[in-house]
């Protein structure tokens, strides 16, 4: 049981060192990248996509919407109540 506190102590005591290091390697991605941007350097990109690739949809109001929910259960509801009328 002693052994076991013993590494959990240092453990800890290892990821505080670890974590309490001044310079941290950057990833391998990062290194990657950075190499192949030395060479070619990224364009800018946009935060946010200009107005001519967004999607030109134009959306329902949302009565619209509402109308077209209501009229269809409505029908729905119409439908059943004719079937039902007219079963033997």
């Amino acid at each position: 049981m002693a052994d076991s506190q013993q590494d959990d102590h240092e453990r800890e005591f290892d990821i505080r060192w670890a974590d309490a290091a001044e310079h941290k390697e950057p990833s391998a991605r990062a290194r990657m990248l950075a190499a192949q941007w030395k060479h070619d350097p990224p364009g800018p990109v946009p935060f946010r996509p200009e107005p001519d690739h967004v999607a030109r949809r134009q959306r329902r109001s949302g009565w619209v919407s509402t109308v077209v929910v209501l009229g269809s259960v409505a029908a729905v509801i119409l439908l059943l109540g004719y079937f039902r009328f007219t079963a033997p």
